[in-house]
C-alpha cells in the first residue's frame, strides 16, 4: 500500500469536490481547479473525509496511487491557501517593476525584458524580490523558473534571479588570485 496514497484528505469548510469518471473537480474560496482522474484509481468521498483507492495491485495502478492523492490535496490546499513562490534579483543594476500584466526587468541586456504572467497567476514586486503566488502549484512553479529561467545566478559573483531559498555555490575565480 502506498504511504502517501493510504492518507485520507481532510476537506476544509467550504470546499467541495465533485468526482466525474473522467475528471475531478475543486472548488474553493480563491477558485476552481480540474484534474483528470487516472484509470485504475477510485476516489470515494465520506463525512468531509476523501479517500483515494487503486483497484488491484497492478505496477501501474500502485504507481499511480499516491500521484493522484498528491494531486487532489495539492487541488485542496490550493483552493483554500494557494501557493506562493518567491524569487531574488540579485546584480549591479539588475531592477524589476510590476507593469500591468506582468513584470519589466532590467537584467544587464541592451533590452529591457518584458514577462507576460498567465491566467490565474499574480506577482508582487517588492525592492527586488518577485512573489509569484496563484492556486495551482504547477503553475506557479513552472511561471518561477521561467523566470528564473531568464537570468540564472552565475557561480562567480551571484548575479542573477535565484529562489528566495536557494543557496549558490560560489567559485573563487583565478587561482593565481587566492595567493
Amino acid at each position: 500500500m502506498s504511504r502517501v496514497g493510504k492518507l485520507p484528505i481532510e476537506l476544509p469548510n467550504g470546499v467541495t469536490i465533485t468526482v466525474d469518471p473522467d475528471t475531478i473537480t475543486v472548488t474553493g474560496p480563491k477558485g476552481s481547479l480540474t484534474q483528470f482522474t487516472l484509470p485504475g484509481i477510485n476516489i470515494a468521498q465520506e463525512n468531509g473525509v476523501l479517500t483515494v483507492a487503486r483497484e488491484d495491485d497492478e505496477p501501474k495502478n500502485r504507481a499511480k496511487h499516491g500521484l493522484m492523492r498528491a494531486l487532489i490535496n495539492n487541488m485542496v490546499v490550493g483552493v483554500t491557501e494557494g501557493f506562493s513562490k518567491k524569487l531574488e534579483i540579485n546584480g549591479v543594476g539588475y531592477r524589476v517593476a510590476a507593469q500591468g500584466a506582468g513584470l519589466k526587468l532590467n537584467l544587464g541586456f541592451s533590452h529591457d525584458v518584458n514577462f507576460v504572467l498567465p491566467a490565474g497567476i499574480t506577482a508582487t514586486v517588492e525592492q527586488n524580490t518577485i512573489t509569484v503566488s496563484g492556486i495551482s502549484k504547477q503553475q506557479v512553479g513552472q511561471v518561477a523558473a521561467e523566470i528564473r529561467a531568464l537570468k540564472k545566478p552565475e557561480p562567480y559573483k551571484g548575479k542573477g534571479i535565484k529562489y528566495a531559498d536557494e543557496r549558490i555555490i560560489r567559485k573563487s575565480g583565478k587561482s593565481g588570485k587566492d595567493k
